[in-house]
């Protein structure tokens, strides 16, 4: 078994997933290692690119095409699927995550054997303000639903081994979010802090409607404290609720003025809202059992390429 998998999903990296992958192959591992490419339907050059990488063949090569864009997550879990290494670090296509970085990252993971996940984290990150904003939120949302220790930083950035790249294999839904099955398989987890440099190409591919895709993966798939707090807020609203029907009953006993119909409508008006936003998020929970009682898949692979050195 090869010693290192570098899972790379692909999206808009035709500029830079060449040279990525030469700078890759400069890596000295001991055991071997291989790159696994994930194109994730992008809209440009990038599968061409990539075919020319087999073609050339600098390193072991495992190139996917996906049949559409599925998401980031997603397209992770399918090189997961494909990687042989004995340990797989994933990384973004842009070079922010230097491939010396990688290196230093797989040989603290082999110093740490006893971990199953290291996560790296950075001094600086180089990100623009919006993707440090959504990352910040991200991570306080993550230490409520998912019981992330506070000081871990949840990185893309990171090495798993093959015991737990299996754990995390065994999830079928078609809403992969893979930090939230790490820590639900796994306490033994660690850190590393590593260099962050600016991105080399382009900008980032996460948009607002990405990120509350995410944040709402995170929230219906990996937790039921939604539900939880809908139950908190529907008694406290009948409470209230109730509270008011014995004041306006009492206010009628005692006093000939008449009940406001401004304030009984305002009242109709903000508890509906909140009827329906509840049955909204159990529906929402429904929708998704229903996706996943019918199959939607997680990815599909419309080709997939192997490619060697000499081969």
């Amino acid at each position: 078994m090869i010693s290192l998998s570098i899972v790379i999903p692909v999206y808009n990296g035709a500029t830079s997933i060449e040279r990525l992958v030469h700078e890759l192959a400069s890596l000295r591992i001991d055991g071997g290692v291989e790159v696994v490419l994930v194109n994730d339907c992008s809209p440009d050059q990038s599968w061409e690119a990539i075919r020319r990488l087999c073609l050339e063949a600098p390193m072991p090569i495992i190139a996917i095409d996906l049949a559409r864009n599925f998401g980031e997550h997603n397209a992770v879990m399918a090189g997961y699927a494909a990687a042989n290494g004995q340990y797989i670090i994933n990384i973004d296509d842009d070079f922010q995550n230097p491939p010396s970085e990688v290196k230093r990252l797989f040989e603290h993971h082999l110093l740490h054997a006893e971990l199953d996940v290291v996560y790296t984290y950075y001094e600086r990150k180089q990100h623009s303000l919006f993707r440090n904003l959504g990352s910040r939120f991200n991570d306080a949302v993550a230490n409520v639903l998912l019981d992330k220790p506070k000081d871990l930083y949840l990185s893309s950035f990171r090495c798993i081994n093959r015991f737990l790249r299996d754990r995390v294999l065994e999830y079928g839904g078609p809403y992969p979010y893979i930090d939230g099955i790490i820590l639900e398989n796994t306490q033994r987890i660690g850190q590393l802090k590593v260099l962050h440099a600016p991105r080399a190409e382009g900008s980032s591919g996460y948009t607002v409607r990405k990120l509350v895709r995410l944040w709402l993966i995170m929230f219906i798939n990996f937790s039921v404290m939604p539900l939880r707090v809908s139950s908190v807020i529907g008694t406290v609203v009948s409470l209230v609720g109730f509270i008011m029907a014995i004041t306006a009953f009492i206010e009628s006993l005692v006093t000939d003025t008449p009940q406001g119909w401004a304030s009984i409508m305002a009242a109709v008006v903000v508890f509906s809202g909140i009827q329906l936003l509840m049955l909204g998020l159990i529906g929402e929970y429904l929708g998704r059992l229903f996706l996943m009682h019918k199959g939607k898949p997680m990815y599909t692979v419309r080709e997939r390429r192997d490619a060697a050195p000499g081969a």
